[in-house]
């Protein structure tokens, strides 16, 4: 490769694979759980709960929301990966907070010099009213049985505390 935008990457990954350890790891979530959290770097999904690979499935987007996507990906954990139970995890000082729908779309097209005219965001609001509505959606999807624990909490990036529980 002749670029070196990814040199970084690369060099790092060679590091990792030097002393890989995960090999032969299950793919069922070991505890039964599976984590959608914002793809914010400040937040470390596996460290804040205690956990280590292979201990659950971690999905990522803007605003921890769930998407068409995130749901898809929850459904197929459930089914097929051992996830009984589901964690949203928004945090504090979330861009995804800080302006509406049009106000992004009206940012991004600004930025992009193409039109977000259309696009969904995601923005949100109110973070616990929106985890509640967020679980609501899992709880009434009849993917989702009954039997997996939904729950919610807002994890503040400036202690490392989760706070807000919300159970659907």
């Amino acid at each position: 490769m002749t670029d070196s935008s990814f040199a970084d990457v690369l060099d790092a990954n060679r590091v990792y694979a030097d002393g890989f350890t995960l090999a032969g790891l299950e793919p069922q979530a070991a505890r039964g759980l599976a984590i959608l959290t914002c793809m914010d770097s400040r937040i470390e999904p596996l460290a804040l709960l205690g956990l280590v690979p292979g201990d659950a499935k971690i999905l990522r987007n803007a605003g921890a929301r769930i998407t068409d996507d995130a749901l898809r990906s929850l459904v197929l954990a459930i089914h097929l990966l051992g996830v009984d139970r589901i964690a949203v995890v928004a945090h504090t000082r979330c861009k995804m907070t800080e302006a509406t729908d049009a106000e992004l779309q009206e940012m991004i097209t600004d930025l992009a010099g193409a039109s977000a005219d259309g696009w969904t965001f995601h923005a949100v609001p109110d973070q616990v009213e929106t985890l509640r509505s967020d679980l609501a959606l899992l709880r009434e999807c009849p993917l989702v049985p009954a039997r997996v624990v939904l729950g919610g909490f807002v994890y503040d990036v400036d202690t490392g505390r989760l706070s807000h529980e919300v159970v659907a």
